[in-house]
């Protein structure tokens, strides 16, 4: 368990890392550097020595290495980003970079996105340098930029620029697992992430014939990528099984004592209830229309319209994606990767998770967890690059109520103080036995 000092820091840290606005605009429209800083003269104070590096002034990324005690162990990543969404400050009952502390809860952009998880390395680290702890295995911190757009001044920029600094790295861990989900039947599930779907998101560009409003015209650009947009958004996804799902499927079929009928997935997840939820979004790929630009003025037929598609795939399943958006296009209609991150897989059975999920159950043995493989993706994208295994491991014991998966990108982000305690005990414990 951290010490005291640990728990107390854990929380100034994410407050003082949320008063940092780091609000990432996209194209560019965003600036690290403060909290970057702030992190890395916090770790300096330990006796590391961190490295700034920027691929775009501003847009810095901090990256320290804490020397393991066995010289011939495999090294470990553990990374979190500095940037944060947008949040209009009219529609949150408290300044969303106030980093105000209210009746035991932490108020603000980046609580559970991920500022929190950065703070709860930072409390580790300095507590380790005051116990005179050395991990088994070279540590290496790394904080980034640019996580919430591109990750090309981040993540990217660091493996694709500097991967001296990973040497020895095979896996990692980073944000978004081993949080409490409450099934409103009295379970406590708590999912630890090995896996990620791929992200495509699609320009779509229609051509046409220009013409006047009034006119017939059989080659209308709008109406070709409107036809186009209606086959995809309606467009039901075959099944597709990952080995990290089904291990998902299994586990929370014995948790609620039913029979894992993988052959029937649908019927499965009606029986799983609530917690279908950290399956639905992974059996199967998606495209979700989300963007739409045509025209100029009412009474003129343009001869061009765009629309932006979200698609995620899973493992395995790039070329379905792609074969199958070349025939819901059609003829009139090309696409493009406008963004594209491949998709990720890590083993269930490594020893880095069980150590993952001995931690967790340690500090709440009440819990049942289980893998699982997260709708979106993360910085671990880029890292696997260099050839690392990433896992989602951001610990938090969450309340009944609190709606973690709402928090993300939402109103009234917010972590609770206890929650951040459990997840520098859990942290702290798995970073030492990993």
């Amino acid at each position: 368990m951290a010490d005291g000092q640990a728990r107390d820091e854990v929380v100034r840290f994410t407050s003082d890392l949320i008063r940092i606005d780091t609000t990432n605009r996209g194209g560019g429209d965003c600036r690290e550097r403060p909290a970057a800083e702030y992190a890395a003269a916090l770790l300096a104070e330990t006796g590391l020595e961190p490295t700034l590096l920027e691929r775009t002034p501003g847009r810095t990324n901090v990256v320290a290495r804490i020397e393991g005690s066995d010289p011939s162990a495999d090294a470990l990543l553990v990374h979190g980003h500095l940037d944060v969404v947008p949040a209009e400050a009219a529609d949150w009952s408290v300044h969303p970079f106030s980093g105000e502390v209210r009746d035991g809860v932490v108020w603000g952009r980046g609580a559970v996105d991920m500022k929190n998880m950065d703070a709860m390395i930072l409390a580790v680290v300095r507590a380790w340098a005051r116990e005179g702890v050395r991990p088994r295995r070279d540590v290496v911190i790394a904080f980034t930029a640019d996580e919430e757009a591109s990750a090309e001044d981040g993540s990217g920029f660091l493996a694709d620029e500097h991967p001296h600094l990973f040497e020895g790295c095979t896996e990692g861990v980073g944000e978004s697992g081993a949080f409490t989900f409450h099934d409103g039947g009295g379970r406590e599930i708590y999912p630890i992430a090995a896996g990620e779907r791929g992200t495509g998101w699609l320009k779509l560009t229609a051509r046409g014939r220009a013409g006047h409003g009034s006119k017939v015209n059989r080659e209308n650009a709008v109406t070709r990528l409107a036809a186009a947009i209606t086959r995809i958004g309606e467009h039901e996804w075959p099944l597709r099984l990952t080995p990290t799902v089904r291990a998902a499927l299994t586990e929370l079929a014995a948790v609620y004592g039913v029979e894992a009928r993988l052959d029937d997935v649908d019927a499965l997840l009606e029986k799983l209830g609530p917690a279908a939820k950290l399956v639905e979004a992974t059996v199967r790929n998606s495209a979700n229309p989300t963007m739409l630009d045509a025209g100029y003025k009412i009474n003129v037929i343009p001869g061009e319209a765009v629309a932006y598609v979200d698609g995620r795939y899973l493992p395995g399943g790039e070329d379905e994606f792609r074969t199958t958006l070349d025939r819901l296009t059609g003829p009139d209609v090309d696409w493009e990767f406008q963004h594209r991150e491949v998709a990720l897989q890590a083993p269930v059975d490594s020893p880095t998770y069980a150590r993952m999920r001995a931690a967790v159950e340690e500090f709440a043995p009440e819990g049942h967890v289980v893998p699982y493989c997260m709708s979106g993706g993360t910085d671990a994208k880029q890292f696997s690059r260099l050839g690392i295994t990433g896992y989602g491991f951001a610990p938090l014991r969450l309340p009944e109520g609190l709606d973690y998966q709402a928090l993300f990108h939402g109103v009234d982000e917010r972590v609770p103080v206890d929650a951040l305690h459990f997840g520098v005990d859990v942290l702290d414990r798995f970073l030492r036995t990993a």
